[in-house]
């Protein structure tokens, strides 16, 4: 899968960061119980924001990668998050993920080879056609790479509802998807 760029697991796991930061705040073990990834609020993009995201998604990652994968986020961590956010244009850091998650959306609509937008779907589809032709892989890797692939199939993304989203991610396609997309590539 390595043509294909999937950036929208790297938004939900910042959105899930960014619910824990939220029920850290109001502390409350029913809220803790029922964490799930809130749905993407969905928003027109402006070129100030994709900016302010090209410009501190390197940070935002450096700050990201020592924080631990479970538990509580450390309290120092959080406040780096907001400050290399609001210096990068967002009121917080919410806002930052929010912007990245429909940056997201957006991608991974995106063909990687035509740089193209034909929706996710499509870019599902052949990404399977991909697994399924490719005689390196092992037969236990393409089986999970498979069943992963098909259960995407099942839960479609929303649809956009900014089409002119889509005009600004193509705009800043190759920054967005080096930066986005580099756990999926």
């Amino acid at each position: 899968m390595s043509a294909f760029v999937r950036p929208l697991a790297g938004a939900l796991s910042i959105l899930c960061f960014t619910a824990a930061i939220a029920i850290l705040s109001n502390g409350s073990a029913l809220a803790q119980a029922e964490a799930a990834p809130p749905p993407v609020k969905q928003m027109a993009l402006t070129d100030k924001q994709i900016g302010g995201v090209i410009a501190g998604q390197k940070d935002i990652d450096a700050i990201m990668e020592k924080m631990p994968q479970s538990g509580k986020p450390d309290p120092k961590a959080v406040a780096q998050l907001d400050a290399v956010a609001k210096k990068n244009g967002f009121a917080s850091y919410g806002e930052y993920a929010n912007v990245v998650a429909n940056i997201s959306l957006v991608l991974a609509g995106f063909d990687p080879a035509t740089k193209k937008y034909v929706g996710p779907e499509a870019v599902i589809k052949a990404q399977i056609a991909e697994v399924e032709a490719d005689k390196k892989m092992s037969a236990k890797d393409k089986k999970e790479a498979l069943a992963d692939l098909n259960d995407e199939l099942k839960t479609p993304e929303p649809p956009i509802e900014n089409k002119g989203n889509i005009d600004l991610v193509a705009k800043y396609y190759d920054k967005l998807a080096d930066l986005l997309g580099q756990d999926e590539q």
